[in-house]
C-alpha cells in the first residue's frame, strides 16, 4: 500500500512539474495551426484548423471543423492500457473528430506540435496527462449523455479548462 501511495505522489509531483514546466515554456507568440496550401487555381487556401489569432491566445490549436477522418492519424487501442486511461483512449477512438475539434489545456500544441486533443491519443502522452485524460472523458460524456455539439463542447472545455490557473 505504502508503494502505491510513494507512487501516486510521484506521479502528481511529476505532473505538477510538467504543467510548470510547460506554462514556463509557452513562447510569447501563439502558435498556429492554419496550414495554408496550393490550390488548382494557385491561390493558397487556410484549412479547417482555429487559427490562434491575439484573440484567442489563450486557447490551444483545435480545428474549427471536423477534418476528413481519413485524415486524422489513427490513435493507439484502448486495450493496451487499464482503468481512466483505457476510458480516455476508448473515447479518442469513438469520437475522434470530436476531439480533433477541441483544444487541449496541457498546451501540447505549444511542446509538442499537437493540433488538436485528438493528437494526445495518437501517442502515449495522453495516458500521461490527467488534463488530456479529463478532457476526453468530459467531451465523450457531454456528447453522450448530453448530446451536445462538437462547439458546444469546445465552450464547456473552455469554461472548465480555460481558467487563469490553467493558462
Amino acid at each position: 500500500m505504502k508503494k502505491v501511495i510513494i507512487g501516486l505522489v510521484l506521479l502528481i509531483a511529476i505532473t505538477l512539474v510538467t504543467v510548470l514546466w510547460l506554462r514556463t515554456g509557452k513562447s510569447s507568440q501563439g502558435a498556429s495551426v492554419a496550414a495554408t496550401s496550393n490550390s488548382s487555381s494557385g491561390e493558397k487556401q487556410q484549412s479547417t484548423a482555429a487559427p490562434n489569432h491575439a484573440a484567442m491566445a489563450m486557447v490551444p490549436a483545435y480545428y474549427k471543423a471536423a477534418p476528413n477522418p481519413n485524415t486524422l492519424l489513427p490513435t493507439l487501442s484502448p486495450e493496451l492500457f487499464t482503468g481512466n486511461k483505457r476510458l480516455a483512449y476508448l473515447a479518442a477512438k469513438e469520437i475522434p473528430q470530436t476531439l480533433a475539434q477541441l483544444p487541449c489545456y496541457c498546451h501540447c500544441d505549444k511542446g509538442l506540435g499537437h493540433k488538436s486533443l485528438h493528437s494526445c491519443f495518437e501517442s502515449e502522452h495522453g495516458a500521461n496527462c490527467g488534463i488530456c485524460m479529463g478532457e476526453a472523458l468530459m467531451a465523450s460524456q457531454l456528447e453522450k449523455r448530453a448530446k451536445l455539439s462538437a462547439a458546444e463542447i469546445r465552450e464547456q472545455i473552455i469554461a472548465a479548462y480555460g481558467t487563469p490557473e490553467n493558462e
